[in-house]
């Protein structure tokens, strides 16, 4: 099969979220499986510091009365061809934000859906999150070409229908009210990172206000849990840690955890129950629902509790005047740095993910993945991904809680932490998480047959047999098919 995905984000050339580890991990794995896939990307003003990029485009297209470049390269470490949309509006060494955001990948999908109409022609076109929203409305009519389209984050929903008509060709079918919802409502596939989630967003409580349309269209919903880079996140072979170690060597781990304590200010003590969060600090990952209890928590234990991440700066404030109330037992560490969160899930006992809502979340998966348990709330991919420890059984491989509530959350930690008490119980818990298999493989098997379910031999005529007829004309932003 022929497939583009289309996304904001690539991981490891430019992240933020979730979203580009998925494309950046996926696009191998589906490419060694035979298939033809091809990512295309703006050609952020960072990026030339990333790869090495051709100074000649391979193409040039023109959309919103704009011309682009495209310029082709590969994702590094991979056979995956790289395509890089070329143009003024992405010059700056940023990937998000700025007043133009609207503009820009509302620019973008519409270059993005001329480059696959008339330089390389996809059976599949896998969008991703708000951004790339508009490309199932415009391929709506090019039913040749079959969209999927991937949310993320339910959250964002990309700019209002009346924006859009007043930088873009809006098709007057389009009656949705924004990005989002339009994507929903043309794309031949919605796809969600956990089926949880899936379900959980045709409701009122999750659904941000587009659960009607979402339970409308529940028939074209699919979630597919996300997977993780096993290769990658290795506690056996991952050079950042001070001592590898495997399923076999646990003993090994507590290395790691006293040469953190050391790196961050904590007390050095290995018997003390330490507890981590790595995240963005913003609402949803349970922030508020964290503060409230933290100092009961610490008063009541002896336990430590770490950290890492940037955020709103109410929630910074706040951690770190925590931090500084409790010096040797809570560190705040306000930045992003991906060396220390692989130290981290390998040091740390247990891993804390109070969200409010989860499409899926792979930070749970990377702990499980170094020896450290998570504790989370029952929500969207957490459900999918952590089950709760039953120690007369001898199951589950983490601690959850379903209310999201302070108390809720307080009686998991404590739980947790009297749990650390009973080290051979812990261990079996450790290995229960550490044999989990949260490689992509599964994940990119599910996507296959998601993509061969809308690809018909017909289908498959149609394409081959695409004419020049009926070209596309740029500057109206119209999109239709043409070679």
């Amino acid at each position: 099969m022929k497939i583009l995905f289309v996304a904001a984000e690539v991981a490891p050339v430019a992240k933020v979220g979730g979203m580009g580890d998925v494309v950046g991990t996926l696009t191998p794995i589906l490419r060694k499986m035979g298939h033809d896939v091809r990512i295309l990307m703006p050609y952020y003003g960072f990026l030339p510091d990333k790869l090495n990029i051709p100074e000649k485009p391979v193409w040039q297209g023109s959309a919103m009365f704009q011309t682009f470049d495209i310029f082709e390269t590969l994702l590094p470490g991979t056979e995956v061809p790289l395509y890089l949309l070329g143009h003024a509006a992405f010059a700056p060494r940023r990937i998000y934000h700025g007043d133009d955001e609207p503009w820009r990948f509302t620019f973008f999908a519409n270059g993005a859906a001329q480059f696959a109409l008339n330089y390389w022609q996809p059976e599949i076109i896998h969008c991703h999150d708000w951004h790339t929203g508009m490309i199932p409305v415009w391929m709506h009519q090019s039913p040749e070409i079959k969209t999927v389209f991937t949310i993320h984050n339910l959250a964002y929903q990309g700019p209002a229908r009346s924006e859009i008509e007043q930088i873009a060709w809006c098709p007057p079918y389009m009656q949705e009210n924004n990005v989002m919802a339009g994507a929903i409502q043309f794309a031949d596939c919605v796809n969600t990172v956990s089926p949880t989630y899936a379900q959980q967003i045709q409701t009122p409580e999750y659904g941000e206000g587009l659960d009607p349309l979402l339970a409308l269209k529940k028939d074209k919903i699919v979630g597919i849990v996300n997977g993780i880079d096993v290769d990658a996140y290795n506690p056996e072979t991952d050079p950042n840690l001070d001592q590898p170690f495997s399923i076999d060597t646990l003993d090994d781990r507590v290395a790691n955890k006293i040469a953190l304590q050391e790196q961050l200010g904590l007390e050095v003590n290995r018997g003390a129950f330490l507890v981590s969060m790595v995240t963005r600090l913003v609402e949803q990952k349970g922030l508020d629902i964290i503060l409230p209890i933290i100092d009961a928590y610490l008063s009541y234990t002896g336990d430590q509790f770490l950290v890492l991440g940037t955020g709103e700066e109410r929630y910074e404030t706040q951690l770190q005047e925590l931090g500084d109330r409790y010096p040797g037992r809570m560190s705040v560490q306000l930045l992003y740095n991906d060396q220390l969160s692989r130290r981290i899930y390998a040091g740390s006992d247990a891993f804390l993910m109070p969200s409010r809502f989860e499409p899926c979340g792979i930070s749970q998966m990377m702990a499980m993945r170094y020896g450290c348990v998570p504790i989370v709330r029952h929500t969207g991919g957490l459900v999918d991904t952590v089950s709760h420890h039953n120690p007369i059984e001898k199951t589950g491989t983490g601690y959850c809680f379903s209310l999201y509530q302070p108390l809720d959350l307080y009686t998991s930690l404590i739980r947790a932490s009297e749990s650390y008490l009973y080290r051979e119980t812990w261990r079996e818990l450790q290995k229960r998480g550490m044999s989990q298999d949260f490689s992509w493989q599964h994940s990119a098997a599910k996507y296959v047959e998601l993509y061969q379910n809308l690809i018909t031999p017909a289908t498959s005529e149609v394409l081959n047999a695409m004419t020049s007829s009926d070209p596309v004309s740029s500057d109206s932003t119209q999109v239709t098919s043409s070679n």
